[in-house]
């Protein structure tokens, strides 16, 4: 079984595989093939990958005879066909996004599988890599709000006066949401948070922030398939719209983390509402890639709209490479090793985890969410 670790595209900076993940990979008896440079800018040099046991070459040797292709990103399709046929490449895919790559994918006999896919329940938790990139991602956006914001976080009581905490409101309380209010919190800041999942109110106060929740609308929860939010009601937008609306005036840094996957994100900040905030304040759209909860958000770049700073975050865990590298790559890792049969000497998926992950096989698109 032979792994081909990839370099990425210009502008992702992590790597599918570390020297860690690539000794693993061959105690289990696979042959681990990286091209030239993979993980320079993720801090990984060639020799540190040859010293864990794998042939360092270029693109075509390194893909020659692979029986599996491990990315961060999905290749270009015309780049890989050195590859066995039938080869699996394991990658996130942007299946929505990229649906011409996937359909070139199967065109090409590979079997594409979309680790952004993985189911979340309890035995797939250490191969989710949404979680362990999202991780990262709200530690790093909370950072960030704080380098671009023109004050101080904490509250200093110093002889010359004192200086106010600064405010932060996180929107959306998933995997990101959540590490966002822990380092905004430990960076001193006042933090609330709110979302559209009730189970989240605890959460939030357990991290030390405050809920701040639409308590009027009754029956509705916001808690779709997997763990994920969903679109709300009408009433509740508006209810919503209207809570945010006085919440939002009074805070320094905001936080939005809103995604429904295979949709735009929803819109948590619209125009007028920044023209309420004061000026200097900083919102960080960790959306902004899926069209940005904030109005205005542009993804990549930094924009100021009635003197409010809104940063539309793009692949904000991309910054630190080396840690977002050792996550993914481990993800990758237990992911395949769980599967892996001795006797054939490679992985073998059962359905609950392939099927739903699984987009492509005998050159078709096979998946139910891009089918249906």
């Amino acid at each position: 079984m032979k792994i081909a670790v990839l370099k990425e595209a210009v502008g992702e900076n992590r790597v599918s595989a570390t020297p860690e993940t690539a000794k693993k990979f061959a105690a289990l008896g696979a042959q681990v093939a990286v091209e030239k440079g993979a993980g320079e800018a993720a801090s990984i040099s060639d020799s540190d990958y040859e010293a864990a046991g794998a042939m360092v070459a270029d693109r075509n040797s390194t893909l020659a005879g692979a029986d599996i292709i491990l990315g961060v990103r999905g290749p270009d399709p015309a780049s890989i066909n050195g590859a066995k046929p039938g080869a699996w490449i394991v990658a996130s895919l942007a299946p929505f996004a990229e649906r011409a790559r996937i359909d070139a994918y199967a065109a090409g006999g590979f079997e594409a599988l979309a680790m952004e896919f993985m189911p979340r329940i309890t035995r797939a938790q250490s191969m989710d890599i949404l979680s362990s990139q999202s991780n990262l991602a709200g530690y790093k956006a909370a950072v960030l709000a704080a380098s671009e914001y023109g004050r101080a976080f904490p509250m200093m009581m110093t002889a010359a006066g004192t200086v106010s905490a600064a405010r932060a409101f996180v929107m959306g309380v998933g995997v990101a949401g959540l590490q966002a209010i822990a380092t905004a919190r430990r960076l001193g800041a006042q933090v609330s948070a709110t979302d559209v999942r009730s189970a989240t109110k605890e959460q939030i106060q357990s991290l030390g922030a405050k809920p701040i929740f639409v308590e009027n609308v009754e029956g509705i929860e916001g808690e779709g398939t997997g763990g994920y939010a969903t679109e709300m009601s009408e009433e509740y937008q508006r209810a919503q719209a209207e809570l945010v609306s006085s919440h939002i005036a009074k805070q320094d840094i905001v936080i939005t983390t809103a995604l429904i996957p295979g949709r735009p994100a929803p819109r948590l900040i619209s125009d007028a509402q920044l023209a309420t905030m004061r000026r200097g304040s900083v919102i960080v759209d960790l959306a902004a890639e899926a069209g940005g909860n904030v109005e205005g958000a542009v993804a990549g770049e930094t924009v100021i709209r009635h003197g409010v700073k809104i940063i539309g975050a793009s692949n904000i865990a991309a910054t630190l490479a080396a840690d977002a590298s050792a996550l993914f790559s481990r993800n990758l890792y237990n992911f395949l090793s769980a599967f892996w049969d001795k006797e054939r000497g490679g992985p073998v998926l059962d359905e609950e985890i392939g099927d739903a992950i699984r987009l492509t096989r005998d050159g078709k698109v096979v998946n139910a969410r891009l089918l249906g």
